[in-house]
């Protein structure tokens, strides 16, 4: 049916999506749902007030503080784990985001994170994601302009920077989409 229909790129970007959530590893879902139930416990059994009128904030505010918490802690296992990954070091940068106070080590984390590294299928030298070709072997990684040499889509078939016809290039065929 046309509108269950969906694209292979909506496809690819739901599947993207997913593997980042699976970067958060169990014990840190497990500690974060620990941490909301234990504010929970703590605005409406430790801290109850007998003035029923106070309720609607008391919920609201053992919600708000529950969730904040909660998605700290998952927070944290992302980047407990996105660390390995980018093969930064990883004790250094948990106690930095754990340590400065209000997130801000999470946005210094995020902001000076290293790119993640992929293998060159030629030479298995590590090569940055940006990269379009190796820089050992002169490996074609990415899809390049024959002119201006900008990198360029897998399904374009005009440089849409300088214009140039990418059919006239002769660019490998795994990096071809579509072929006439």
């Amino acid at each position: 049916m046309l509108w269950n229909f969906k694209s292979r790129d909506s496809k690819r970007e739901a599947t993207e999506g997913d593997n980042e959530l699976s970067m958060i590893p169990v014990w840190s879902i497990v500690l974060a749902v620990l941490v909301f139930a234990s504010v929970q416990y703590l605005f409406h059994g430790v801290l109850p007030h007998h003035r029923h009128e106070m309720l609607p904030m008391r919920l609201l505010m053992g919600y708000s503080w529950g969730t904040a918490f909660a998605s700290y802690v998952l927070l944290v296992g992302y980047v407990s784990r996105d660390v390995k990954r980018r093969k930064m070091s990883a004790s250094l940068w948990m106690l930095i985001v754990i340590v400065m106070p209000g997130g801000i080590g999470a946005i210094v984390y995020f902001l000076l994170r290293q790119p993640i590294l992929s293998r060159c299928p030629h030479c298995s030298t590590e090569v940055a994601s940006s990269y379009h070709f190796c820089p050992q072997c002169q490996f074609q990684m990415a899809p390049v302009c024959g002119r201006c040499f900008r990198g360029t889509l897998i399904t374009d078939v005009y440089c849409t920077q300088c214009g140039h016809d990418l059919a006239e290039d002769q660019a490998p065929a795994r990096l071809r989409a579509y072929s006439d």
